[in-house]
């Protein structure tokens, strides 16, 4: 039985967002055989140990990245789109709870979203804790403009070893939502693995849509897998159709 049989346009949905619905925008996945961390080693570029000995490296590492994003190739996909569009329609709200750290779900249309790895486009001190927006460079000799504290800044994201954001307004969404949403997530990162059994917990049905299957996927009640731009657009219809239907 599929899983929107069983949902009624009142419900919430939670979406968690990996990687692989970026990839068709042209973004490296990070644990693809040509992925990121193909190229680099964790331990070097993404750890707060990392930067403490070498921050020239890391915000190197990070400042191709914030470069990237500023290309004018890049752009949101039919997948980002179609979240977008969901949250627009769908009675019971939605909130998007994304591992990315680009802003292709706000480009998408996306405006009840979560990064709980934080955002690539902006720059935090690790002194006052101050937030910037802004892709320039990052090097360190660089002082916060907050605190005036030098040497300080670095990406706002969430590194290896460092806790996830908005963790509590995440848990407390998927005690209440009636569907969740994996998308382009591999499994075998946690804490966002184990979201599938916490909402499963408390009652709500679950759907994998991948490329293909993830570590965790026989945790779901349903899986479809294709490329995003596909299986998204097509989850989407179904439930705006249901949403009329209800209506």
């Amino acid at each position: 039985m599929s899983v929107l049989e069983s949902i009624a346009p009142g419900d919430g949905i939670v979406i968690l967002t990996g990687a692989g619905i970026s990839k068709e925008s042209g973004l490296q996945t990070f644990r693809d055989p040509d992925g990121i961390w193909a190229k680099h080693r964790i331990e070097d570029v993404a750890t707060p140990q990392a930067f403490a000995t070498n921050p020239e490296a890391v915000l190197g590492f990070y400042n191709v990245r914030r470069s990237q994003m500023g290309d004018a190739d890049i752009k949101p996909n039919a997948a980002h789109h179609a979240l977008g569009r969901l949250q627009g329609f769908w009675p019971g709200g939605v909130l998007v709870v994304t591992q990315n750290i680009d802003d292709l779900h706000e480009r998408g249309g996306s405006t009840r979203l979560i990064h709980m790895h934080g955002e690539l486009s902006k720059t935090r001190c690790n002194a006052c804790g101050g937030i910037v927006e802004g892709l320039g460079d990052l090097d360190p000799e660089m002082t916060c403009q907050a605190c005036a504290a030098v040497g300080t800044l670095r990406p706002h994201v969430v590194w290896f070893g460092e806790m996830p954001l908005e963790m509590d307004r995440i848990g407390d969404a998927l005690a209440a939502c009636g569907l969740f949403v994996s998308i382009g997530t591999s499994g075998n990162v946690y804490p966002a693995a184990g979201f599938v059994q916490e909402a499963r917990a408390h009652g709500a049905r679950t759907i994998e849509l991948n490329l293909e299957e993830s570590l965790g996927a026989s945790a779901f009640h349903e899986a479809r897998y294709g490329p995003a731009t596909e299986i998204v657009t097509g989850f989407v219809d179904e439930l705006e159709a249901l949403a009329r239907a209800g209506a």
